[in-house]
């Protein structure tokens, strides 16, 4: 089960769509670890699949340099203060929060895909008339 896990929070990941969103889901509803256990889980994932993605990119010549330093360097100090929030947190908190981010995240991304496969095909169709 943990390969099978490993290897949809992998291709989702490297697809650049939140892998560790989905390892999150993954470990603590199947594998029922808890909240904290998954999450720190998720970071140490995060590492050789977040390298393997930066090596494709800067490959592709998809990172803009100059931004993904402000955006690592800001990075940095928001993981240090989420740390120290995470650490004081009530993991039956922890879970809400966690929910209320994945419901944030599809609302988002239904949006998203409103805005740009319905309205473009809407908007074929009339310019076809």
């Amino acid at each position: 089960m943990e390969i099978l896990i490993g290897i949809i929070s992998g291709i989702v990941s490297g697809i650049g769509m939140g892998g560790g969103t989905v390892l999150i889901l993954l470990l603590s509803m199947l594998l029922g670890l808890e909240q904290h256990k998954a999450q720190a889980t998720n970071l140490i994932f995060f590492i050789p699949t977040s390298i393997v993605a930066i090596c494709a990119n800067l490959k592709n010549k998809l990172i803009d340099k100059k931004v993904a330093l402000w955006v690592s360097c800001s990075g940095i100090v928001g993981a240090i203060l989420g740390a120290i929030a995470y650490t004081k947190t009530d993991v039956n908190h922890l879970r809400k929060y966690f929910g209320i981010f994945l419901a944030i995240i599809a609302i988002f991304e239904s949006i998203s895909y409103f805005n740009q496969y319905i309205r473009k095909n809407n908007n074929h169709t009339k310019n076809e008339r």
